[in-house]
């Protein structure tokens, strides 16, 4: 017996520290607030709890997680990155859960929706009231920021899916719903402002005004300029496609818009003129994505489904 006792003692003294699933959210809370104080007020506990927690977490994996300032924390290089995995790991558990315990019917009550500003207030106007009408119970809460931010997100389980340009992370799966047309925008003085339709032999030469990286449609942009011998402005990031507008209304250069925004946006320009291409037929696809093995694939599939429709109501090309 005393041999038994001692052979599972030294087992689970040689197994590696594992942290609890209480512990990673703890730690998740103080990277996030990069306050104790705050991060505790957040999960309900008492600061000396969650201190004590967050010291056992470091100690047992033996890496420093946080610096301590007087004004606050700051998370380590080794802590971002234990940040991400436990974010990762939390959204798997938080799968598994959903497969087993949520209603199809009401589409699991919730979901956290992300989503680009140049498509998703153009989109869901017209997808909202057809998915609520199925599933009136269901509250989705709605985040608006570059495809790259929201991509990151849903892999981190932050967010439960996302709806835009396709995807650069292959771990997510993507659904398309439909395609947008990209059309040139121009100031109204531009030499091409008689024109009806673009070339691409045209923009030789060209100023190009992008949105900055982490948008997918920087590609798009620079895929002209590839075709076409025109050249992006490689001192300036538009922050949205507002922006670009405005500058392209005082002759700072030329840009594309995609379907959705251009039929909304344009119709109030004076200043800016929309162009559609006759030899150039890039397109980007649409759609909705979510975590490879996620629990609530079949939710996410019935989103698409509606998608679909709306995408087609609004008369996108078929995806």
């Amino acid at each position: 017996m005393i041999v038994v006792i001692i052979a599972i003692a030294c087992f689970y003294h040689a197994m590696p520290f594992r942290p609890s699933f209480r512990q990673l959210e703890y730690v998740i809370a103080v990277a996030e607030a990069r306050h104790f104080g705050a991060a505790a007020r957040r999960c309900h506990v008492s600061q000396p709890t969650l201190s004590v927690q967050v010291s056992a977490v470091e100690d047992g994996l033996g890496i420093q997680l946080f610096e301590r300032t007087s004004s606050g924390v700051i998370t380590t290089k080794t802590g971002e990155q234990f940040v991400h995995g436990a974010r990762i790991t939390l959204a798997a558990i938080n799968d598994l859960l959903d497969a087993v315990g949520q209603s199809a019917k009401t589409l699991g009550g919730l979901i956290k929706l992300g989503t680009s500003p140049s498509f998703g207030p153009y989109f869901l106007p017209t997808f909202l009231p057809t998915i609520h009408a199925e599933f009136p119970e269901l509250r989705i809460y709605i985040t608006e920021d570059r495809p790259a931010a929201i991509e990151s997100a849903v892999v981190e389980g932050i967010l439960d899916c996302g709806i835009g340009p396709a995807l650069t992370d292959n771990t997510l799966t993507f659904i398309p719903i439909g395609r947008e047309k990209l059309y040139l925008g121009i100031p109204r003085e531009h030499r091409l402002a008689g024109a009806r339709v673009a070339r691409v032999a045209d923009l030789r030469g060209e100023t190009l005004l992008a949105l900055g990286s982490g948008n997918r449609l920087f590609e798009n942009v620079r895929h002209l300029a590839d075709a076409s011998g025109a050249q992006i402005v490689d001192d300036y990031e538009g922050t949205s496609l507002d922006a670009i507008r405005h500058m392209m209304s005082i002759g700072m250069g030329c840009s594309l818009f995609p379907e959705l925004y251009a039929r909304s946006e344009f119709r109030q320009s004076e200043d800016v003129l929309l162009l559609p291409f006759v030899d150039w037929q890039e397109t980007r696809t649409i759609g909705f994505y979510f975590r490879d093995g996620s629990g609530r694939k079949s939710h996410f599939e019935a989103l698409a489904r509606h998608g679909k429709n709306a995408a087609r109501a609004l008369g996108l090309l078929e995806a």
